[in-house]
C-alpha cells in the first residue's frame, strides 16, 4: 500500500499510461491524457474513495482551457506510478503574476517559509507552472498548501496571509497538519476566531465537519 497524501504529484510509467488508455474515453478527454502521456506530465492524488479496485489509487487532471476545463478521474494500478513529486515552491510561480506585485508575493513567500510551512501553490497558478498551458484567467485564486505542526502554528500563518500587501489574486488555499488533515486558512481563522462554531476537516479518506478540538489531536489549541 502506497503512502499518500492529497495534493500529492503522480508521475506514470508505462503501465500506468497504458491502464489509462485502455479505458473508454471521448475525444476530449483522450486528446487531453495523450498530450500528458507526451510529455510525462503529472497527475494529482485525490480523494480515495470507497470502492477502489484493490492495488488502484485514484487520481485527478484538471484540464486546462484547451480541452475544455474537464476534470478527469482516473484509477490506476500502483504498479503503474514511476515516482512521487511536488507542486511548485511559492516562490516559483512569481513570474506569472503581474511585475507590480511580484516583490510583495516574494516576501509573503519567504515569510511563510520562515514559519516552517513549506508554502508550495496548487490549482491553476500551480498547473501554469509545471505544464506552461493556459490555466490563469482574471478571477484565479493563489492556493496554497501550507504544512503545519500544530495550531499556534496555524495562527501565526493566518495572521501571515492575511495581511498581504496585495489584494489581487486572492490568496486561498489550505494549513495541513502532520496527520494529512487540512483546513482551508480562511475556515481555520474564522473557527478560531468564533465567528463560526464548526470547521470542515479535508483527509485522503474524506471529509468530516467538526465542531470541537478533538480532531487536532496532539496539534490542539494551548
Amino acid at each position: 500500500m502506497l503512502a499518500l497524501r492529497r495534493h500529492q504529484l503522480v508521475r506514470l510509467n508505462d503501465t500506468g499510461w497504458a491502464a489509462l488508455r485502455e479505458r473508454t474515453w471521448d475525444d476530449t478527454a483522450r486528446a487531453c491524457l495523450a498530450h500528458w502521456e507526451a510529455h510525462g506530465l503529472p497527475l494529482v492524488v485525490t480523494q480515495q474513495r470507497a470502492g477502489l479496485p484493490e492495488d488502484h489509487i485514484a487520481l485527478g487532471l484538471p484540464a486546462p482551457t484547451q480541452w475544455q476545463r474537464r476534470r478527469l478521474a482516473l484509477q490506476v494500478p500502483e504498479r503503474g506510478v514511476l515516482y512521487f513529486d511536488e507542486f511548485p515552491a511559492a516562490a516559483a510561480i512569481a513570474g506569472l503574476l503581474p511585475p507590480p506585485i511580484r516583490s510583495a508575493w516574494l516576501n509573503l513567500a519567504k515569510a511563510l517559509e520562515d514559519l516552517a510551512t513549506a508554502p508550495r501553490v496548487y490549482g491553476s497558478f500551480g498547473w501554469q507552472r509545471l505544464t506552461g498551458l493556459p490555466y490563469l484567467h482574471a478571477g484565479s485564486d493563489l492556493d496554497l498548501k501550507l504544512m503545519v505542526s500544530d495550531a499556534e502554528t496555524a495562527d501565526r500563518v493566518v495572521a501571515v496571509m492575511s495581511a498581504p500587501a496585495f489584494t489581487r489574486p486572492r490568496l486561498d488555499g489550505e494549513l495541513v497538519f502532520p496527520d494529512g488533515s487540512a483546513v482551508a486558512w480562511r475556515e481555520w481563522d474564522a473557527w478560531r476566531t468564533r465567528r463560526a462554531d464548526r470547521v470542515l476537516v479535508k483527509r485522503l479518506h474524506g471529509v468530516a465537519m467538526e465542531t470541537n478540538n478533538t480532531w487536532l489531536g496532539e496539534y490542539q489549541p494551548c
